[in-house]
């Protein structure tokens, strides 16, 4: 197993991130810069869906996993939350986050980063019906990123584990199905991964409804996040 599925250190850590994002507080941590340096304070767009909104959670403003990748990178980084609770990655999907306003304001964000955490609602059976779509569309999205003039660094991440079936969004299509495709759009066009799959399997506990993540697994999302941004 994984050093951060079993480290008291890392259990800590979360319990502390907890702590400081109820009390508003910010982390005097230095995280690495992701791929290349820039000028200023380096903009990243969080883009996903109610998970990365933060649905749930009493204090979704602080304690959602951009607002604590936010405290754990420091004031030399400026962390935007575009989340949008039901959101898909499929164009034909009930919610189409490409149709959003969070969309275009993410893009008009001008970015130096970017992470993509959508797929989650993607395996309702009216969305996955879609499902030879979802590389193009997962593509397109990244493009749609990648050709602004601030030319982000474009992360892509599997949906978190679910952990009880909820809403038509199932385990057996997450895990089994979407994905190994984003991890196999990863590998073929070298975009940065981030496993949140593979982070949160043995995270239930953090997972009261089956689906979103309390604190501490909003918490854990983030410094999935963070180990991310430091291993590039």
């Amino acid at each position: 197993m994984s050093w951060w599925r079993t480290s008291q250190t890392r259990r800590a850590a979360l319990s502390a991130l907890v702590s400081l994002a109820a009390a508003g507080c910010s982390t005097p941590r230095k995280a690495g810069v992701p791929s290349r340096s820039f000028q200023g304070r380096t903009r990243v767009a969080c883009v996903g869906d109610s998970i990365t909104a933060g649905a749930g959670l009493a204090q979704p403003q602080s304690s959602a996993y951009p607002a604590v990748l936010a405290q754990l990178l420091g004031n030399a980084y400026e962390v935007r939350n575009f989340g949008v609770s039901g959101a898909t990655l499929l164009k034909n999907g009930d919610l189409p986050y490409a149709d959003t306003p969070a969309f275009i304001a993410a893009l008009e964000f001008l970015p130096q980063v970017v992470v993509i955490a959508l797929g989650t609602n993607d395996s309702k059976p009216q969305n996955w019906k879609f499902r030879n779509t979802f590389e193009r569309d997962l593509y397109a999205m990244v493009r749609a990123f990648l050709t602004l003039p601030s030319q982000p660094t474009v992360y892509i991440c599997t949906p978190p584990t679910v952990f009880e079936d909820h809403w038509g969004i199932t385990a057996e299509i997450t895990s089994r199905q979407i994905a190994p495709v984003i991890r196999k759009v990863s590998a073929r066009e070298g975009w940065p991964l981030i496993d949140f799959e593979v982070a949160t399997r043995v995270s239930g506990s953090s997972f009261p409804d089956g689906v979103h993540p309390d604190a501490v697994g909003a918490a854990n999302l983030a410094m999935t996040v963070e180990t991310a941004f430091r291993g590039r």
